[in-house]
């Protein structure tokens, strides 16, 4: 029988697919380390099936897959005079079937879910998590309920809605929406695979062997994670977690959880020292993303990333705009502005003089840009009204300019 644990009683429990919450802690439950024979790194490529003793998974269905995974790891070159840039890696999760990390989630929920005979599954999210549960229900041929919030835009609805789910808006702010799932998922049969899910968190850790894996069986200095609800970031360190467990890794990262200044509720704790964070007003800032005043698993979050020297800090919206656009500009990256946060707080750690020049960093890109396609400036148009006759003399005269 599946087990999950808790990380602050330390007790066990049953698996509940409907309600993976600790009833004693109220926290997120999370699925025991699996290494208990520690298997060896796998020689191939890191996938669902090369890392499936890694993962709390009885099976694996090739046929449920998407193509996930495998995401490129880009050595950058632009971002500073290169005898001031230290070794800097672009970690590019749009590069995942539905354009965004949650994905790697999504794939193996879905394995636990067809695995465990479950025929209806859901999320709540306005977003990347929608449209990627709506992609691989579409492909379990399972039924998916998505719920979103009353005032999401039509043009939010409109990228999950083109995978054929059932949405549905809902008079809820986004905690009530999130804590009501459940219970309707218990009453009617469906798996709520939601952020902070311990199957969708399993699936973040492949991420994080990748990394392993494309920097040589090594760990960077320095990881950089865009946070939210927090299951990504637990995901990751989860991962080092297991290879440390398994005697294959020589050093743990620092794990830098950013969040932006407009919502920054575990920040705020992390600054304080505190082991619990303190739900804030809704928050307010252009990296919508990442804008969550109540993130279900901060605690966890706050709990890992001290027990680890880890490190949570906050961007400005100005200082993530401009990471976004030196992104597209100088990387020839287009992200949301929640994924150049990441950027943005490898500027502050620089700055501060954390980082030294002989440090790796990984800075995860968690979706694509082109989900969102409004410019990084906007202070005039960007382009030229020509007429084709002048071309010729305005090519000639760039010509001598270059």
């Amino acid at each position: 029988m599946d087990k999950l644990e808790c990380l602050f009683c330390q007790k066990s429990f049953p698996l509940d697919i409907f309600f993976p919450f600790c009833p004693l802690c109220q926290e997120p439950l999370l699925c025991p380390d699996p290494l208990s024979n520690k298997p060896g790194i796998p020689k191939a490529f890191p996938t669902i099936k090369n890392w499936y003793s890694w993962l709390p998974l009885s099976t694996y269905n090739p046929y449920l897959s998407l193509g996930e995974g495998r995401s490129p790891l880009i050595r950058c070159g632009n971002l500073l005079p290169s005898n001031e840039l230290p070794p800097v890696f672009f970690k590019n999760e749009s590069f995942n079937p539905t354009a965004s990390f949650k994905d790697r989630g999504t794939a193996l929920a879905i394995q636990k879910a067809v695995s465990l005979g479950i025929n209806k599954i859901g999320t709540v999210s306005t977003g990347n998590m929608a449209a990627s549960t709506a992609a691989y229900g579409a492909k379990a041929r399972i039924t998916t309920y998505l719920l979103l919030k009353e005032d999401t835009s039509d043009q939010k609805a409109r990228t999950p809605a083109v995978f054929g789910p059932k949405i549905f808006k809902v008079k809820a702010d986004y905690g009530k929406l999130f804590t009501e799932s459940y219970s309707l998922g218990k009453k009617h049969g469906i798996y709520f695979m939601n952020s902070v899910d311990p199957f969708r968190i399993e699936g973040y850790k492949i991420t994080g062997f990748e990394i392993f894996r494309q920097l040589n069986n090594k760990a960077p200095d320095f990881i950089f994670v865009p946070l939210s609800s927090g299951g990504h970031l637990i995901g990751l360190i989860r991962a080092f977690q297991n290879l440390g467990h398994s005697g294959t890794l020589r050093k743990f990262p620092v794990f830098v959880g950013v969040q932006a200044e407009g919502c920054a509720p575990l920040v705020r704790a992390f600054e304080r020292s505190e082991s619990r964070f303190r739900r804030i007003p809704e928050g307010k800032t252009v990296a919508h993303s990442i804008s969550n005043p109540d993130p279900p698993g901060g605690n966890i979050v706050l709990k890992l990333i001290q027990k680890n020297k880890g490190v949570l800090v906050s961007v400005s919206d100005e200082e993530i705009l401009e990471a976004q656009k030196i992104l597209a500009v100088k990387e020839g990256i287009n992200c949301l502005p929640a994924s150049a946060a990441s950027l943005a707080g490898f500027f502050k750690l620089k700055t501060s003089g954390r980082i030294k020049k002989n440090h790796i960093s990984v800075l995860i890109i968690t979706g694509s840009g082109l989900k969102k396609l409004t410019p990084t400036d906007t202070s005039s148009d960007p382009c030229l009204s020509i007429s084709l006759r002048k071309l010729d003399t305005v090519f000639s005269n760039e010509r001598k300019i270059y």
